[in-house]
């Protein structure tokens, strides 16, 4: 038979066979070891087992040992059984979105991979309180989705366990409070992200807030709440705003808070901010506290200093030791500086001797912890504040003439030299040099304040300098924003353009 096909017959045979191995490698009919009917309908890729909308009301039992990334989203999921996913020792990614889960009992997670899973999805389901035991078995979570479920409560020890996350995701929930006390520095050192927008919640615990980290700030969506306008919480998402954070700068049109006595109800107080003009935003006490390393104050001034900790409580105390070894503690003493009980000491009037390192400690004694801080302070006299501003001034404009006056003449007379007895410039050179005429060229395109023309030909292309991307496939909406699309074959970016790589997206997600 093979004889009486022709060679383009035979490659088209060939072709055929291999096509179909390869379809039957890449999505396959799952099934473990025997005939079962639990994962009839799942698609095997590698070690990624996708089990979506097949209508499922219960994790199938024989899912394969090897699976890295298992998709049981869109399903019909109601409870999580302990040891549900029990055997699944390679297994880094788990989405369960868009089901019906309501409970998830104790040791669910137990016998997986614990440690390695990275990424669990848990969003658009029927949640309504986060439990302490939820997420015991699986320390090495790194980023959580719980968005759009019936959250009303976060319990304080939900988060504990997980050192390792760096995103959550609690938007469009029904919470009306959050623990943020359980996701202070030292518990979650790479927490970047929380997003609690579109909740409930109406008074936010300034205090806590004030000590987390600024990588946290940055990260901690409040839009959409429930918010009760006070100066505090305004003066708190002002100095957000003057410092960029982008949970603030990118949804300043969704940030409101509620009025009582206004028939309407609401304000979006970024653009009604005279509605704060009574607060007297400079003499409180900012709820960020955050405090440089060494400061520097005029004589006879006042300066702030702030005790920055992450130890927080009716616990903490603290006090101040002074560069000549006094101890200060609240009220302070009867000198020159005053102590408050959150931690702040204040030089009321300063004084050269007053210059020196300042040692400021907080202690937790119900948990028995620490932290120390050292500020370096410069009392800077009013002499040597008057001689450096005038010597600064005069001298910069002095030197800025004679930089400019110095251009000038180099302008002007340092120009190549042109010898009368020099031999005149040759003439052009002709189609038949073109090795002259190359250097020339070269010469010119050196000299000359735009790039030489360009001539295409055959098998030649014009060279930009310009980079070609291959973007990433449309992703879906997250914070009312498109993702990346892909633009035909590619997308030609202007010089030096570097094309960007999203591996976790750091900002909240929003509903479809």
């Amino acid at each position: 038979m093979s004889a009486l096909l022709s060679p383009s017959w035979r490659s088209f045979v060939v072709l055929l066979g291999c096509l179909q191995q390869v379809l039957s490698i890449r999505v396959g009919i799952c099934q473990s070891g025997h005939n079962s009917s639990h994962t009839v309908g799942c698609l095997c890729a590698s070690d990624i087992l996708s089990c979506t909308g097949l209508g499922l009301d219960h994790v199938p039992v024989d899912i394969p040992g090897s699976a890295v990334t298992l998709d049981l989203s869109h399903n019909r999921l109601i409870h999580l059984k302990g040891g549900s996913f029990g055997g699944l020792f390679r297994l880094q990614t788990l989405r369960l979105a868009h089901n019906q889960l309501t409970t998830i009992q104790p040791g669910t997670f137990g016998n997986s991979s614990g440690g390695l899973l990275r990424h669990l999805d848990l969003s658009s389901n029927k949640l309504r309180v986060l439990e302490q035991h939820y997420f015991q078995e699986i320390p090495g979570l790194e980023e959580l989705l719980l968005f759009n479920n019936r959250m009303v409560q976060v319990e304080s020890g939900a988060l504990a366990v997980l050192g390792g996350l760096r995103r959550v995701y609690l938007s469009h929930n029904r919470l009306a409070d959050f623990p943020f006390f359980s996701v202070q520095d030292h518990s979650h050192p790479q927490l970047a992200m929380l997003d609690l927008s579109s909740n409930h919640l109406r008074k936010l615990p300034l205090e806590y807030l004030s000590n987390l980290p600024s990588r946290l700030q940055q990260g901690l969506y409040l839009h959409n709440n429930m918010l009760v306008c006070d100066c505090a919480t305004f003066r708190m998402f002002r100095v957000w705003e003057e410092r960029g954070f982008a949970s603030v700068t990118d949804f300043r049109q969704d940030h409101t808070c509620r009025v009582y006595g206004m028939q309407q109800g609401t304000v979006r107080f970024f653009q009604h901010g005279g509605f704060f003009h009574q607060c007297n935003l400079t003499a409180m006490t900012a709820p960020l506290r955050e405090q440089q390393s060494s400061v520097a104050v005029s004589a006879g001034g006042a300066l702030l200093l702030h005790c920055a900790t992450t130890l927080t409580g009716r616990h903490v105390t603290f006090f101040w030791v002074s560069p000549n070894q006094e101890y200060v503690a609240p009220p302070g003493n009867n000198g020159s500086l005053k102590m408050f009980a959150n931690g702040s000491l204040e030089i009321t009037a300063a004084r050269v001797e007053d210059s020196g390192i300042y040692w400021c400690m907080a202690l937790d004694q119900a948990h028995q912890r620490n932290q120390t801080q050292e500020v370096n302070v410069t009392v800077v006299p009013h002499d040597a504040i008057e001689t450096h501003d005038s010597f600064n001034t005069g001298f910069t404009t002095l030197l800025g003439c004679v930089v400019s006056l110095l251009l000038v003449l180099m302008y002007l007379y340092l120009t190549p030299c042109r010898c009368p007895h020099c031999n005149k410039a040759t003439p052009p050179a002709t189609s038949g040099t073109a090795n002259e005429a190359g250097v020339e060229s070269g010469q010119s395109s050196i000299l000359s304040p735009t790039p030489p023309a360009t001539t295409e030909g055959p098998g030649r292309k014009v060279s930009t300098n310009k980079h070609v991307v291959f973007l990433e496939p449309i992703r879906e909406q997250q914070n009312g924003r498109l993702g990346v699309g892909h633009v035909g074959p590619g997308l030609l970016l202007e010089p030096e353009q570097q094309p960007k790589q999203d591996v976790f997206l750091d900002t909240p997600l929003v509903l479809p």
